[in-house]
């Protein structure tokens, strides 16, 4: 078995919180990440009858794309089929994990996936959502503690350049001076005699969402009572996330044959389609799964051809059609794909970990909509 908390690390090491768009309830929602877990399940939603599976399963944690407590929780009464499936995961030892728009915009991530299954390469974002700046550490550490303390930062993600490079930094050696006095307790030295230790200058850049957890694991690392170390911003280096994909067709075909080829992708009995004529040729490709309508303008300022995202207001629909821009309704459904593609993902990191945990994901389909 491993802890729970060791597999949430390395979930949010690929899926970030900080990625998650404001306000998006991600994270821990029910029971606790302080326990052994045998047995984790991969889920779009966190419904009664899903509950149900996971108790039958003996599952221990749950991973949903779709936060379980989108909104506040006024009552927690059994009486209702909501609050008793709360009552039913706390009662059973389950845990629930959300990771919601983080893993819309994660690369790759799920519109990374749709774009694969569609045979559309992508090549931007439709929206920027968040631009993380970076800093440089110089960290001064005694030379027998340097692999120690060099390990620890890059296990949370210190000297990282985009998806191609981690585990970057630089060093020289030298001699590090100082003095104890007063109330000092040092490592190595006398108290009012100035040592000289052989120490290395390494230097790193890293997120700057990560300078808590960096100033953490220096403290908790480094043998020094007071480490020494300096941060700098960073002006030329940044990475930008954004939500949606847009990318084009190998080759392009008219909307009436896209349209099928949406359909037999995702197994759909059916779909919604806005559009004036179906025999535009479609070339460029906006998608962004779940409730994407708000981000069709900016489909159309990058020229996309056809926009495809799911619960498609009525009056929108109808701006959509006087924009003139054809739009594709597969239903929100569709983002069922993150189950098979991070129980996938897991049981690589489950490999590359010798973890002895399983992992399986949901066979409720939780659709709510027939095609009838």
């Amino acid at each position: 078995m491993i802890d729970a908390q060791t597999f949430i690390k390395r979930f949010e090491q690929y899926c970030p919180l900080d990625l998650a768009e404001e306000g998006d309830p991600v994270g821990l929602h029910i029971g606790t990440l302080n326990k052994s877990v045998k047995k984790i399940m991969m889920t779009l939603d966190v419904r009664p009858d899903v509950v149900q599976e996971a108790i039958n399963e003996n599952v221990d944690l749950i991973i949903a794309k779709h936060p379980p407590i989108f909104r506040p929780v006024k009552r927690l009464t059994t009486d209702h089929f909501q609050t008793k499936m709360y009552a039913d995961l706390l009662a059973n030892d389950i845990a629930v994990y959300a990771a919601h728009t983080n893993m819309d915009i994660i690369n790759p991530g799920l519109n990374d996936w749709f774009c694969e299954m569609l045979g559309v390469t992508p090549s931007d974002y439709l929206r920027e959502t968040h631009k993380i700046k970076y800093k440089k550490l110089v960290l001064f550490v005694p030379t027998e503690a340097r692999e120690t303390v060099r390990s620890a930062l890059h296990n949370i993600g210190v000297g990282e350049y985009s998806d191609d490079y981690d585990s970057c930094s630089f060093s020289v050696s030298g001699i590090g001076r100082f003095r104890p006095k007063n109330n000092a307790n040092p490592t190595v030295g006398k108290m009012d005699w100035v040592t000289e230790v052989p120490e290395e200058r390494i230097e790193f850049v890293f997120k700057e969402s990560l300078r808590d957890k960096v100033i953490q694991t220096i403290y908790d690392t480094h043998p020094y009572e007071e480490p020494a170390f300096d941060i700098f911003p960073l002006e030329n280096i940044s990475e930008s996330f954004g939500i949606g994909r847009i990318g084009r067709l190998a080759n392009p075909m008219p909307l009436s044959e896209f349209t099928q080829v949406v359909k037999e992708t995702f197994k759909l009995d059916g779909l919604r389609l806005i559009a004036n004529s179906d025999d535009v040729m479609i070339e460029k490709v906006a998608i962004c799964g779940g409730s994407g309508e708000k981000f069709y303008h900016d489909a159309l300022k990058k020229g996309a051809d056809v926009y495809i995202t799911g619960d498609v207001y009525y009056h929108t629909a109808h701006d959509m059609l006087e924009d003139q821009l054809p739009v594709i309704d597969p239903g929100h459904y569709i983002e069922e794909v993150c189950k098979s593609r991070f129980v996938d993902l897991f049981n690589e990191w489950k490999k590359e970990e010798k973890w002895d945990v399983e992992f399986i994901e949901s066979k409720v389909n939780t659709n709510p909509f027939k095609f009838i």
